[in-house]
């Protein structure tokens, strides 16, 4: 049993930068979060945590815990405090330790599950990009086609963050290439928000690394693209996606992770938040929205 401490914490999401241990030695800190979503099978927990002093922004991140115990306490809408273990050796480079339940969920407030994002039903704002041959697009060219957008920066060097979703697309788009029934029904798209540095020909280089064709890489399917920084930051808010130069290393952003499904007629149809979805999740939402009439 978890113990219930009588505490409230305050927390806001902000960006998602990952653990890294520092010097290739353990390194241990104080963790105050909220509990979003659990995965009882893998062990592990999507947090929106505070900030780490010195250390960490905060954040929502999905942690490694160990101990089968929590699992029956660990609740999405829990406050915790619990120790942050990070070690660059292990299996795991972090996971979390000691949890300790500070207050239990709202009863008062809908079960997680219930919710709808915002943005669900509302239309996509049709912004104008430069894709990776240097062609302007709109968001309104994918009407009559079911989208897939995500947002990602060429540099960013997280395995589970730009690189788990470019690989995802990528993947998705050589499966649909060889699919008569929705190659012509759907689209993908992963929008830079670096766009200092991120110019279309270096998101064609980035996007043929993972198509793996580099003579003849084919974008029929998965674009990439890039836009002003004020149109991309407009857009950005609308999807809920935050991201910031990372104050201690201005090559690094600080982000979290959006994904959304727009149907045929430039709506969301659905939100993919984080990065607890894999291809056969968006396959899925993206076969049923395009089999939907």
């Amino acid at each position: 049993m978890i113990i219930l401490v009588l505490a409230v914490i305050g927390l806001s999401a902000c960006g998602e930068k990952p653990v890294q241990a520092p010097s290739g030695k353990v390194e241990r800190y104080e963790l105050r979060g909220k509990v979003l979503s659990v995965d009882k099978p893998n062990k592990k927990a999507s947090i929106e945590h505070e900030a780490i002093p010195g250390y960490m922004p905060k954040m929502t991140m999905d942690f490694p815990i160990k101990e089968d115990w929590v699992w029956e306490d660990l609740l999405p809408g829990v406050d915790i405090r619990a120790e942050l273990v990070v070690d660059n050796t292990a299996k795991d480079p972090y996971w979390l330790e000691k949890v300790v339940i500070v207050a239990q969920p709202n009863p008062n407030l809908p079960k997680a599950e219930t919710l709808v994002p915002a943005q669900v039903g509302k239309e996509v704002p049709p912004i104008t990009l430069t894709n990776q041959d240097g062609k302007k697009i709109s968001l309104a060219d994918f009407k009559g086609k079911v989208l897939a957008i995500t947002f990602i920066y060429a540099e960013c060097p997280l395995p589970d963050a730009c690189i788990k979703l470019s690989r995802e697309f990528s993947d998705i788009a050589l499966q649909l290439q060889n699919s008569p029934d929705y190659k012509d029904k759907i689209r993908l798209l992963s929008i830079s928000f670096d766009p200092a540095r991120d110019t279309p020909a270096k998101l064609k280089q980035y996007g043929t690394g993972y198509l793996g064709n580099p003579e003849k890489p084919d974008f029929t399917v998965w674009q990439l693209a890039v836009g002003n920084d004020k149109e991309v930051r407009a857009l950005a808010d609308f999807f809920g996606l935050k991201y910031e130069v990372d104050s201690q290393d201005k090559a690094v952003i600080n982000h979290n992770l959006v994904t959304a499904v727009i149907s045929p007629d430039g709506k969301i149809a659905k939100m993919l938040p984080g990065n607890r979805w894999d291809r056969e999740e968006l396959m899925r939402d993206l076969q049923s929205v395009a089999d939907a009439k």
